[in-house]
């Protein structure tokens, strides 16, 4: 049992969990999975596809042929820890393919580590199989190891993230992620329907929505209909919704459609309840004139008010963002602008990041860096008012009931999430008092008795 700390990375991807054995002889791949839950669906991809062709999976280093991590290149801090990773790889394992964002600078990769096998880029597939094939070829079972490709999950079995495009349209100054990961390419929405059906007919819980821009998903497509289903978020998340699972939407930027998302979150609506009650947006920033050097596709004046409306029509919605702070050329009054702002949104989860120059990103080149000092302390100052923020909101929901998912259970406690809670980027609720009859996936009814500045603490209502 731990609890959320403040500074959680907004960015990362639960820690990819391996636990399907190898049978002897075998041949063996590990994976390393870095940066967001984009990327995670990459290797869940990879690892099924590995799969089908009679490769095992190893949970170790010792136990894999060969090694494939998946890397993240979003920041240059990211960068650091995708280099770490290659490194603790090598030394444990000798045999390493690089794969993911960061493999898009393979000479980069290979100048700090060119002891690696090969590099491709982000959703390479075909390559990183080609890369496998020539390190450790296959050697199938063909009574056991050749059957119809089963997804490989690298999450508990009673989630999964369900990604719905790839690539992005915007160019934001401080995001190379167009660059890696090239423009918006939806997928089918019946695709996307079938993939969802096949997951919650294996025990799937709760479905996460995931791409670089959720709101702009089937734009590329213009919104096509094909076998009964439509490219676009609002009828993607219906139809979502109706599979029975919670389904839950990140990455959402604010575009004047979001609107009508809203009444599938709300239970009072007549086509409510099909969507949790929850949008992760990316502000990013509340001064315009920040907004403006940052080239972000919104405006923020209006975003006020796009708020009020959601919570008017669905007054239990839970919103989160993610900020930058210290950005190039922020002076305190804007700064100031951002904290003021922050206090009248009342976001109820919120990231923030201190500015880092990526290379090759436009930013690096604007006037006027903030120093490394002025950033720490601005993060800390809006940390401490999201905290704030964050604790009264909590405090609220105090004898409240409030339908909870089991994520662990330990001998102290089981931890869960409420409908207001993503996993590993949100709070928990623990239930630490008769919790020995559930299980991992249960959905149940909790009545709030405690909160704190993060988390919730509980106990189940009889049924």
């Amino acid at each position: 049992m731990s609890t959320n700390p403040p500074d959680l990375r907004p960015d990362l991807a639960p820690r990819a969990r391996i636990s399907d054995p190898s049978r002897p002889g075998q041949p063996s791949i590990g994976m390393v999975s870095l940066g967001c839950p984009k990327a995670l669906v990459d290797s869940e991809r990879i690892l099924t596809r590995l799969r089908a062709e009679g490769y095992g999976v190893s949970p170790d280093y010792a136990g894999a042929d060969a090694v494939i991590v998946n890397t993240c290149g979003f920041l240059d801090s990211a960068k650091a820890e995708s280099l770490e990773a290659i490194g603790e790889a090598l030394a444990e394992n000798g045999r390493v393919i690089v794969t993911g964002c960061l493999g898009a600078e393979p000479d980069y990769i290979r100048e700090h580590h060119p002891r690696i096998l090969a590099v491709t880029g982000p959703h390479q597939y075909e390559q990183v199989l080609d890369a496998v094939h020539a390190a450790v070829p296959p050697s199938p079972d063909p009574f056991v190891d050749l059957l119809p490709a089963q997804q490989v999950s690298l999450t508990p079995r009673h989630y999964s993230y369900l990604k719905i495009s790839e690539g992005c349209n915007h160019k934001c100054k401080f995001c190379i992620i167009p660059d890696m990961r090239g423009r918006l390419q939806s997928r089918p929405a019946h695709a996307v329907l079938r993939e969802a059906e096949k997951l919650v007919a294996n025990g799937v819980k709760e479905l996460l929505v995931i791409s670089q821009d959720t709101s702009a998903y089937g734009v590329d497509i213009k919104h096509a209909e094909d076998r009964g289903h439509r490219a676009h978020i609002t009828d993607l998340a219906r139809d979502l919704g109706s599979l029975g699972a919670w389904v839950r939407l990140h990455y959402v930027y604010p575009y004047p459609h979001v609107r009508n998302l809203i009444p599938l979150m709300d239970v009072v609506s007549e086509s409510g309840g099909l969507v949790l009650p929850y949008l992760d947006i990316p502000f990013q920033h509340a001064h315009p004139d920040v907004l403006k050097r940052m080239a972000r596709p919104a405006a923020a004046a209006k975003t006020l008010d796009e708020i009020a409306a959601w919570r008017a029509q669905c007054p239990d919605i839970t919103l989160r963002s993610t900020f930058i702070v210290g950005y190039p050329g922020e002076t305190e009054a804007e700064f100031q602008t951002l904290l003021d702002w922050l206090d009248e949104a009342q976001l109820d989860r919120v990231g923030c990041f201190q500015y880092e120059n990526v290379a090759g990103a436009r930013s690096n080149d604007l006037p006027d860096h903030v120093a490394p000092e002025v950033k720490q302390d601005r993060w800390d100052r809006f940390m401490e008012k999201a905290q704030a923020i964050s604790e009264a909101k909590l405090a609220a929901k105090v004898g409240r009931r409030l339908e909870v998912i089991v994520d662990e259970i330990d001998e102290d406690a089981a931890t869960c999430r409420t409908r207001a809670d993503a996993p590993e980027i949100d709070g928990n609720l623990f239930i630490d008092e008769d919790f020995s009859e559930l299980s991992v996936g249960d959905i149940v009814t909790v009545e709030v008795e405690e909160a704190g500045e993060y988390d919730l603490w509980g106990r189940v209502v009889p049924a």
